[in-house]
């Protein structure tokens, strides 16, 4: 059964894959309408056809001399079919995009002959040059760089660059920002890393004109594609003796099995656990030996295609990969099996499952997974993503690691639903409000609307981002346990994150963010209700007049109540029980500010209850009561003394 936290319904309206009379899309004539900025930044997901709004931008900028050559970098070989020569005039634009094969360096070959190709191209009279990052890092190391003037640099994938000053990519991106008359254009699909370090420091990021096509743009303007889900199943013992719970083999899946140094792994090799893999699937009846695909028969006699990409002998691979390529039609291939491959920039339109073994530590890596199968195809109308993890088993000494990725793995799945589910507009509910607003907007009462343009930027811009900085957070994971108070994690751990995030904000302009970052949290996934002329949302377990709607009614939610429900519901009682021991043996620790907001919540239970709340109790929320009392009466005997 698969256990999905996340459910998002899509309207179908066919409005971004729609183009107009230059053959642009939604996202490309936005991205278009910045093209006159020297820094831009594209944030757009997956298949919303970044390449060619890249391509509409540079031929504008080469057309009117902004710009005398373009380069455009990708992180691998493979992402650079995207940027060959594309015609555009018979849409109605001006030009066509012309990649010479001379300047084509995304090919078999040595780095040395790639760098000197790059190095001549500048004193050329070419105009357009594709590589991959490590050669445009090479050649910028090995030449002036005023060389660079006068360029578009396009960074296709920049998640790959880092504020990290042992980032080379970043530290390319900072030298031609501060050494060259350059215009950068920079464009990800996921602009947060797994590893926490910002993408660009804040003073660079500043430079740039954002422009931003969000996930629920993207797939609710799709013509095909109507539902979402992502989810877990778990697993105890080994994964392949669950795989077969959630391998349906007559969806066109992309199957990652884990890392052989990762806990998940069967440790007897990739090579045995493909094999593995194939033998519950059927019978292999023949490999293509010019494709390398694998002919399996079903036991009700039905042939699948199956793709190997585990097998990472380079003459074997490359015929796989070749035969993907030019995949053309909904049956030439059923599975695609992969460990590193088949993410980032691959393109298979007809995958409708990507199931993925094992926790993965990468926002950014989950974020390209999941892009796998959201591609707007007509034979799905559902895509699925869902993690298949190891259960924590209480025996076994490595239980808090395996609870920990867990938790990391469903914060992910969070951040996931908060991007691919539709924004909601805030604002402060005033007296001649009617209630009137529609579906995705929300007065709400006592709300601090942007009082500066940083603030409304942060909004406006770097949500998504922030979101990513909270789930990402180590004590914040542990509130997904249930064991933490709501106030405690939506007035003290989130503003914190926040300030660590935004220094230069004041503590009003924190606040304007902290409420606007929480109420939507909290409310993106809430269910509503219309009963007659009124409009009714889930706050907890109970349904609220969307009138009566206020900030402290909000902060009195638990942004992560669903997933602790998920949770609580996917796994035995005696799972939960050693995830909820686990946390209190690695549990937040207590802080003057969390005390404070739990005194009075003490007082109301000694009061209800006629006793003190107990440090054994089963219950985690009265078990942290009791932890703040002995906190609080420990600060008491210090000062005391």
């Amino acid at each position: 059964m698969n256990n999905n936290i996340v459910n998002v319904q899509y309207q179908a309206t066919g409005k971004s894959t729609n183009t107009n009379n230059l053959g642009m899309r939604e996202m490309q004539e936005r991205a278009y309408n910045a093209r006159n900025a020297q820094y831009l930044l594209i944030k757009a997901p997956p298949a919303s056809g970044k390449s060619r709004a890249l391509m509409f931008i540079a031929l504008d900028k080469l057309l009117n001399h902004k710009v005398t050559k373009v380069i455009v970098a990708v992180p691998e070989r493979s992402i650079g079919k995207s940027f060959f020569s594309t015609e555009l005039k018979s849409s109605g634009f001006h030009s066509d995009w012309i990649l010479s094969e001379k300047y084509n360096l995304c090919i078999p070959g040595g780095e040395k002959s790639k760098v000197s190709a790059l190095e001549e191209f500048l004193g050329s009279e070419e105009r357009i040059l594709l590589c991959t990052h490590s050669t445009l890092r090479f050649a910028f190391n090995k030449v002036e760089p005023s060389r660079f003037n006068n360029c578009l640099v396009a960074i296709d994938e920049f998640h790959h660059v880092s504020a990290d000053y042992e980032s080379k990519l970043g530290e390319l991106v900072r030298a031609l920002m501060t050494e060259t008359n350059a215009h950068i254009l920079a464009m990800t699909g996921s602009y947060f890393r797994g590893d926490g370090i910002p993408v660009l420091m804040q003073e660079d990021e500043a430079k740039f004109q954002k422009v931003t096509y969000n996930y629920y743009e993207q797939l609710n303007g799709y013509k095909f594609l109507k539902s979402l889900g992502i989810g877990f199943h778990f697993y105890s013992g080994k994964y392949l003796s669950a795989i077969g719970e959630v391998l349906d083999t007559d969806k066109k899946t992309i199957l990652h099995i884990p890392n052989v140094n990762s806990g998940d792994s069967t440790q007897e090799g990739k090579y045995a656990e493909v094999d593995s893999i194939i033998d519950s699937i059927g019978e292999v009846i023949k490999v293509d030996r010019e494709t390398n695909i694998i002919h399996v028969k079903r036991p009700d006699s039905k042939i699948l295609k199956i793709a190997d990409l585990v097998n990472d002998t380079p003459s074997e691979r490359e015929k796989t990969i070749e035969y993907l390529r030019n995949v053309k039609d909904v049956d030439d291939v059923d599975l695609i099996i992969a460990l590193g491959m088949a993410k980032e920039g691959f393109d298979w339109p007809f995958c409708e499952h990507a199931l993925t073994v094992g926790y993965r530590g990468s926002l950014t890596e989950i974020i390209q997974i999941i892009g796998r199968c959201t591609r707007d195809s007509f034979n799905k109308s559902h895509a699925q993503f869902t993690n298949l993890i190891a259960e924590p088993d209480a025996e076994n000494e490595a239980v808090i690691q395996s609870v920990n990725n867990m938790l990391k793995a469903i914060t992910a799945s969070l951040l996931m639903e908060q991007v691919l589910a539709p924004n909601f507009t805030f604002k402060a509910k005033r007296p001649n409000d009617d209630g009137s607003e529609s579906s995705n907007k929300i007065s709400i009462k006592g709300f601090k609307e942007p009082s500066s343009t940083t603030v409304k930027n942060v909004i406006d811009n770097d949500l998504t981002e922030l979101k990513a900085s909270v789930l990402q957070d180590p004590d914040i994971i542990k509130t997904i346990s249930g064991v933490v108070d709501p106030e405690v994690i939506n007035k003290v751990m989130i503003p914190k994150i926040i300030m660590t995030k935004y220094p230069h904000l004041n503590s009003e302009e924190v606040e304007e963010v902290r409420e606007h970052l929480v109420a939507d949290m909290v409310l993106k996934h809430a269910k509503t209700e219309t009963k007659g002329n009124k409009r009714f949302i889930e706050m907890g377990n109970n349904f609220i007049n969307i009138e009566e709607i206020s900030v402290d009614l909000i902060d009195q939610i638990n942004p992560f109540q669903q997933a602790f429900e998920v949770l609580s519901k996917s796994i035995t009682p005696k799972v939960l029980k050693a995830i909820q021991n686990c946390i209190a043996a690695f549990k937040v620790n207590m802080t003057d500010d969390e005390a404070a907001y739990l005194w009075p919540k003490i007082n109301d239970f000694v009061k209800a209850t006629r006793r003190i709340p107990s440090l054994d109790a089963l219950d985690p929320m009265e078990r942290r009561l009791a932890e703040a009392l002995v906190y609080l009466k420990q600060v008491k005997r210090e000062e005391a003394r």
